[in-house]
C-alpha cells in the first residue's frame, strides 16, 4: 500500500530546486490513473471495439476484460501519498443514460469524474504546496455540450486553484506557491483555447512505445528523450509496456499485473535510476500499479542530482 512519507515531496524541495521550471523536475505520474476501480456490472465503454462489446454481453467476459482494465491498485488519494503527481485521465458519457454526467473509462467504466476531481482538491486543500498535473487526453461518447460540463465541472471544484496556462519556463513551483495555484489542467480538445485555465494538449506530450518487449520499450525512451522539445512542452515518458490481442489470449486469466507488469518493472526501474531530469533529461514518468516497486520514490530522488549539476557549475 501506499506510504505517507512522500505526501508533501514537493514542498520540501530545497530552494534551488523549487525555481527551477517543473518541466526541469522529475515528477512520478501514474498510467491509466483511475482504474484501480471499474465496473464490471456497466456496460462496455465505447472506447472499445463492437466485437468485445457483443461478446462482453456474458458475464464472465466482463471479469476477464477488469483483468486487463485494471493499471492501478491506489486510489488517488494514496497515490498523491505515495507522491504521484500527474494523473493520466481517459473519461467518457454513458451513451445509455440521460444527462451529461462523465466517468473515467478503460474499457469498463470507473467511478465519476466529479468523485475523482473532490478527492484530489481535498488533498491539496490539506497539502497547498503540493501541485498536480491533470492530463485530459482521451473522450470517448462526449459532444461539445458534455466538454462544456466536464470544463465547468473542474472550476467548481477546484476554483482559484487552476493555474492559467502560461509559458511553460515560468511556471516553476515558487511561481506556484506565490499565486495559491496547485493544479495544471491539459485539455486535448479544442476548447482549450476558451478557457485560461486550460492548458493545450500539445503542451504535454507523452509518446507511446506500444510494445510488450521492455528492451524495445527502453530503446524508444532513449529515443524520444533524445527527440524531447528544449522548450516550450513539458514531457512524458510512459514507462509502461501494452498488451497485444494475442498476450491477452495467452494471459486471458493472469490478467496484465500478472502477465506483464510485474516481470518487466524491476527492469523499467532500473532504466529510471539511471536518468536525470533537466533541460533535455526525465521531466514525467508514468508506470502501471505504481506501488508494486519504490516508483514514486524513485522518480523524486532523480530531482537531486540537480543540486550536484548546480554546485559544479558554480565552482
Amino acid at each position: 500500500m501506499a506510504g505517507k512519507c512522500n505526501q508533501d515531496w514537493m514542498g520540501s524541495l530545497p530552494t534551488s530546486l523549487s525555481s527551477l521550471p517543473l518541466a526541469n523536475l522529475a515528477i512520478p505520474g501514474s498510467h491509466d490513473s483511475f482504474s484501480y476501480w471499474v465496473d464490471e456490472k456497466s456496460p462496455v465503454g465505447p472506447d472499445q471495439a463492437a466485437t468485445i462489446k457483443r461478446i462482453a454481453k456474458i458475464s464472465l467476459v466482463k471479469r476477464l476484460m477488469k483483468k486487463w482494465s485494471v493499471t492501478q491498485n491506489l486510489t488517488f488519494k494514496e497515490q498523491l501519498e505515495s507522491g504521484i503527481r500527474y494523473f493520466d485521465l481517459r473519461v467518457s458519457s454513458k451513451p445509455e443514460e440521460a444527462g451529461k454526467e462523465i466517468y473515467f473509462i478503460h474499457g469498463l467504466y470507473g467511478i465519476k469524474v466529479w468523485d475523482g476531481l473532490e478527492e484530489i482538491n481535498k488533498f491539496l486543500t490539506q497539502h497547498n504546496k503540493e501541485i498536480v498535473l491533470l492530463d485530459f487526453n482521451h473522450f470517448y461518447a462526449m459532444d461539445h455540450e458534455h466538454h462544456l460540463y466536464l470544463v465547468n465541472m473542474m472550476q467548481e471544484v477546484f476554483g482559484s486553484k487552476l493555474c492559467t496556462a502560461d509559458c511553460v519556463e515560468n511556471i516553476t513551483l515558487q511561481y506556484l506557491w506565490g499565486k495559491k495555484y496547485q493544479v495544471l489542467i491539459f485539455y486535448h480538445y479544442n476548447l482549450w483555447n476558451e478557457y485560461l485555465y486550460l492548458w493545450s494538449g500539445n503542451k504535454m506530450p507523452a509518446p507511446w512505445a506500444n510494445t510488450t518487449n521492455v528492451q524495445k520499450l527502453i530503446q524508444f525512451l532513449e529515443t524520444t528523450l533524445t527527440e524531447r522539445s528544449k522548450r516550450g512542452t513539458f514531457h512524458v515518458s510512459q514507462a509502461i509496456l501494452t498488451p497485444r490481442v494475442k498476450t491477452i489470449v495467452r494471459g486471458l486469466k493472469s490478467g496484465l499485473k500478472n502477465t506483464l507488469v510485474h516481470r518487466n518493472l524491476p527492469v523499467i526501474l532500473n532504466w529510471v535510476k539511471m536518468q536525470k531530469p533537466g533541460v533535455m533529461g526525465v521531466n514525467i514518468i508514468t508506470s502501471d500499479f505504481v506501488e508494486l516497486v519504490d516508483f514514486a520514490e524513485t522518480v523524486i530522488r532523480l530531482n537531486y542530482l540537480l543540486l550536484k549539476t548546480n554546485k559544479e557549475s558554480s565552482s
